[in-house]
């Protein structure tokens, strides 16, 4: 067992306090074809990167390493040929054709390719929806196996994980999917405010803490779907090398992630919806009073998507033109709000308050403080820009892995976030509206708005025209 790798559960290795992306080496430049500068990976030939991922016997990646390159690598290789050269590899070096094979040179190295492929299995796990991967796998298990019986049992065990990981997250899938496709027909475009719609949300739910709270399971459950390597494909462009293909032309495997950008979308028809509704100023106010409040929740448990979503409901013009709706409200608590999601000095104040919230859940002792649930259009444009903004190669066709440290630290980040249990209770009323209620479009929003307050100069009673 000497110098076999620790067996870490799958978060600590992107904590962000465990992340060392200082991979470290004595001496600068080169080291098997790897290029360091201050102590740090910074390049190498993709060649190089996978040769430093394998594992022997007495060598094993680091976690930081392990992650960073899984992620970063499916910008210039798809997943399935990865795991095949990784296995040729490690068939060529440990010399698993021989006829005879060195027993006790093997069961240095098993344990290690054994943590390698659950280490793979457990973080990216939609890579192995595709029947190659499991091929390469098991091959791999069965050249190992006549060395020790145990091997066998550890890739049961390996699997049935695998198995039930991949059918929560797709069970999980499916009920997002019926959600939308049942949402998706409830956007009507009304074209005069109906008697009512539907039971408003004062009726499901008068609290504004236990909104904010079921608020953050529905953001918790979403964010759970979410692979790490979304994050990468979804800006998979060609590879300059191989002038030919995109790796992941076939499909953009990003469905998660685009699902709950639309539930954000949502949240932010929802709220407006909710305001434009009722008929007397009065309960609009009182609409508009109860979302700061749940808004302001929203801020205190960290969960900034929903904050972001309910500010941006309440700034849609058809919602911010009803000034005397506006005038019955104690506006100084959303002036707060406002102020912190405000996007100037690039969200300086949002920033902060993410930073803080990201301590607070490093240090936590319960579930509860632990809770970060990032404005998540500003990460993707982040992480966009991140990638936009350097090349993948360098000019001599090295991949340029100082890019990959940055973008594995903003999305490991993430993936310690998504993690967290969800320390409320569920209730399932309230969520099932959430989902459901249904929705005005833009025109729907725009006529019920005009209904309440009539509009004030040309332009608006031009659109009300057009919208009768």
């Amino acid at each position: 067992q000497e110098g076999m790798p620790q067996t870490l559960s799958s978060t600590s290795m992107f904590a962000p306090c465990g992340f060392s992306p200082h991979l470290h080496t004595s001496k600068e430049g080169e080291q098997g074809g790897l290029i360091f500068q201050d102590g740090n990976l910074t390049s190498a030939s993709l060649d190089a990167l996978i040769q430093h991922l394998i594992p022997t016997t007495d060598y094993y990646p680091e976690k930081a390493y392990i992650f960073t390159f899984l992620l970063s690598s499916r910008l210039f290789i798809e997943p399935h040929e990865l795991l095949s050269r990784v296995c040729h590899k490690c068939i060529e070096q440990q010399r698993l054709d021989d006829p005879v094979l060195d027993k006790a040179r093997i069961r240095k190295f098993g344990p290690k390719i054994l943590q390698l492929l659950t280490e793979w299995t457990e973080t990216f796990p939609y890579d192995f929806q595709e029947e190659r991967m499991i091929g390469h796998l098991k091959d791999m298990i069965h050249r190992i196996a006549p060395c020790d019986e145990a091997y066998w049992k550890k890739m049961n065990q390996l699997l049935q994980a695998l198995n039930q990981k991949l059918a929560t997250l797709s069970h999980g899938q499916e009920g997002i999917v019926k959600i939308s496709t049942a949402v998706s027909d409830k956007l009507v475009a009304f074209k005069t405010k109906p008697p009512s719609i539907q039971r408003e949300i004062l009726s499901v739910c008068s609290d504004p803490y236990t909104l904010a709270q079921q608020l953050t399971h529905v953001e918790l459950e979403r964010l759970s779907h979410i692979g790490p390597e979304e994050f990468v494909q979804a800006f998979v462009h060609k590879d300059p090398l191989d002038g030919t293909k995109t790796c992941f032309s076939e499909q953009k495997k990003t469905s998660n992630l685009e699902a709950y950008v639309k539930w954000f979308n949502r949240l932010c028809y929802l709220v407006a919806t909710e305001i434009c509704m009722p008929a007397k100023k009065k309960q609009r106010a009182q609409v508009i009073e109860f979302f700061i409040d749940v808004a302001r929740e929203c801020f205190n448990i960290g969960n900034f998507n929903s904050l972001m979503a309910i500010i941006s409901g309440m700034n849609m013009s058809p919602v911010s033109r009803l000034k005397k709706t506006w005038s019955k409200v104690k506006t100084a608590k959303f002036f707060i709000l406002e102020h912190q999601m405000d996007p100037t000095g690039n969200f300086y104040n949002y920033r902060t308050a993410l930073r803080g919230a990201a301590h607070r859940s490093l240090t936590a002792h319960s579930n509860r403080e632990k809770i970060v649930i990032p404005f998540f259009s500003l990460l993707i444009k982040d992480i966009y820009f991140l990638n936009e903004g350097c090349a993948n190669r360098l000019p001599n066709g090295h991949v340029n892995f100082e890019k990959f440290l940055e973008l594995a630290k903003q999305v490991g980040e993430f993936i310690t976030w998504k993690q967290v249990e969800c320390p409320f209770e569920q209730d399932p009323n309230i969520i099932h509206y959430l989902h459901t209620a249904p929705i005005f479009t833009e025109d729907g929003l725009y006529l019920a708005s005009y209904e309440s307050e009539s509009p004030e100069n040309q332009t608006e009673k031009d659109r009300w025209k057009t919208l009768r």
